[in-house]
């Protein structure tokens, strides 16, 4: 069964254009393909990714965060009690007063002592402004570095300036050693993301009491539950995968940067918000939004999905499963782009006009 499904998923006409093969894409003469088995580096290399996180928080996020006033307040840890711990996590974090009452019961003690353990081990269910300090300091870090380095890679090549320049010469295109280091630190980035997710801060909504930044993450991070982070990652990571076994390389790479040129402005803006500089926060915030519209908006529809939808009718009259496939995936995503555009545009309308 599973040399049955392997077979089926490599199968030539999901992939490649008609009349090609897997053995037309062995290195050959000074033509590099990328390869699927490739993809398993990225696993190591997420290792290496949170290795760096480590020290980057420990000696770079937490130092800056107490020069920016930041405090790392230590929550008071409730005593252990196996009843009431049990009631917290299987029945309910805010029982009423009858419940209360026959949990004081259950342990022999009193009833403001019960109140003070649920209200104690609630506040250990909130991540502190410090730790969340830090974790936007990685996200922030991360996307800078790979939008500067994602520019020094592709300013220098023609499908930069002319989106037709990606099709040239596909599937036979040679892989760039740029382009390798490129892909599998994005695909290693959301690889650490997924293994993280069991100590990362898990966001909860309170629309009664969302400042500027606060709603606009709660609606950028469509994940607000484990399992959906897991699905959220795992779609990053199959679209990427998926773009290097095609060998869609130059445009995966022209998506990658489209994004994330935008998402360091809103880590950043989170951050001085964590630090309550509300005019830079406000600022920052701002200059995330024409980001956005500029790169998910515009560049994104015209310039990325023109090439993905429109473009490859001109190569090839036989479109490929593959053609479907990843096309219905960046429709799906503009979808999105779109309903995050309107919520970030009702937000500015907000912060301008009722200030």
């Amino acid at each position: 069964i599973l040399k049955t499904l392997n077979s089926w998923f490599w199968w030539e006409n999901i992939w490649m254009p008609i009349n090609c093969t897997w053995a037309d894409f062995v290195d050959r003469d000074d033509l590099v393909f990328p390869k699927p088995h490739q993809l398993y580096a990225a696993i190591p290399y997420a290792f290496v990714l949170l290795i760096i996180r480590f020290f980057s928080e420990r000696f770079v996020a937490r130092p800056l965060a107490k020069a920016l006033g930041i405090k790392n307040v230590r929550r008071v840890k409730p005593q252990p009690n196996p009843v009431l711990e049990s009631y917290f996590r299987e029945c309910s974090r805010h029982p009423s007063q009858s419940e209360i009452k026959g949990l004081a019961k259950k342990c022999n003690c009193t009833v403001h002592l019960v109140e003070k353990w649920f209200r104690r081990r609630r506040n250990l269910e909130i991540p502190t402004v410090f730790r969340k300090f830090q974790e936007a300091f990685w996200r922030f870090s991360f996307y800078l570095t790979s939008s500067i380095v994602g520019f020094i890679f592709l300013y220098d090549k023609p499908w930069f300036y002319d989106i037709w320049q990606t099709w040239v010469g596909y599937p036979f295109q040679t892989l760039l050693p740029s382009q390798y280091w490129y892909y599998m630190t994005e695909i290693g980035f959301y690889w650490s993301l997924l293994f993280t997710l069991g100590i990362d801060n898990k966001r909860k909504a309170n629309p009664q009491g969302l400042d500027l930044i606060g709603f606009t993450f709660i609606f950028f991070c469509p994940s607000q539950d484990f399992m959906a982070h897991v699905v959220h990652h795992l779609a990053a990571i199959g679209l990427m995968s998926g773009s290097w076994c095609g060998n869609y390389v130059r445009l995966g790479t022209l998506v990658m940067f489209v994004h994330d040129t935008a998402d360091f402005w809103l880590e950043a803006a989170k951050m001085f918000n964590y630090a309550r500089w509300e005019k830079t926060c406000n600022m920052l915030f701002i200059i995330f939004s024409i980001a956005f519209f500029i790169t998910r908006i515009i560049l994104f529809p015209f310039w990325i999905l023109r090439a993905t939808l429109y473009q490859p009718t001109f190569y090839s009259t036989t479109p490929v499963i593959a053609y479907f496939l990843f096309n219905g995936m960046l429709l799906i995503l503009q979808g999105l782009h779109l309903y995050w555009g309107y919520l970030v545009f009702k937000i500015l309308k907000r912060f301008v006009f009722l200030k």
